[in-house]
């Protein structure tokens, strides 16, 4: 495969990551209440789990969800529901940024890491590009070499762009701003979680 090829991937791939949702809103969230060090795990689990979809499609798997439609529904409502989850903890009083802020409560490492790995592998989203974008890339030829550099490449801009986000959030003066707003940005994070919950649970009724 041509550098030409594998420089499309990749630029598929980060554009993919660049896309604003619920994972951007995860490692913002670990990285202004744990510190750098908790943005940065969360943001690789998140890549973590970014590589097994990736992995998925290039052994062939995400062709039999595709022809297994209860399979990919049942993974599309799981996220949804995840989803509608995330964003009612983020609105009540109990569990959301504020709150972690002002009870001066730090969430573990093992936490930051297990958020940001489930709000990837239970994304609709996510699950989509794969199937609709990323396997195109796909091609029975290739060999397992080039397989393994298939899935790397997803594992790594992923990874590299949510610790970019990990590292700029944790700059003390743009710490210091937002966590001020840190209410704020709950009930919008919570918000738009709820709204992105609703259209996948509610999708198949429309």
């Amino acid at each position: 495969m041509s550098i030409t090829f594998y420089l499309t991937l990749m630029s598929v791939c980060l554009l993919g990551a660049m896309t604003p949702g619920p994972s951007l809103m995860v490692v913002a969230k670990n990285s202004l209440t744990g510190g750098r060090l908790h943005g940065v795990v969360s943001a690789w689990a998140h890549a973590l789990a970014i590589a097994l979809y990736a992995l998925v499609t290039v052994t062939g798997l995400s062709v039999l969800m595709q022809k297994l439609p209860i399979l990919f529904q049942s993974i599309t409502y799981i996220g949804g529901i995840y989803l509608a989850y995330l964003g009612v903890k983020s609105l009540s009083a109990k569990g959301g940024m504020a709150e972690q802020l002002s009870s001066g409560m730090q969430s573990s490492l093992c936490r930051s890491a297990r958020e940001g790995f489930l709000v990837s592998l239970l994304n609709p989203k996510v699950l989509i590009f794969f199937i609709a974008l990323f396997s195109q890339f796909i091609q029975t030829s290739q060999t397992t070499t080039e397989q393994a550099i298939l899935v790397f490449i997803p594992l790594m801009m992923d990874g590299l762009w949510f610790s970019l986000i990990a590292l700029l959030l944790t700059k003390p003066v743009v710490i210091r701003y937002l966590q001020d707003k840190a209410l704020l940005i709950d009930r919008l994070s919570g918000s738009l979680l709820i709204i992105l919950a609703s259209k996948v649970l509610l999708a198949p009724l429309l």
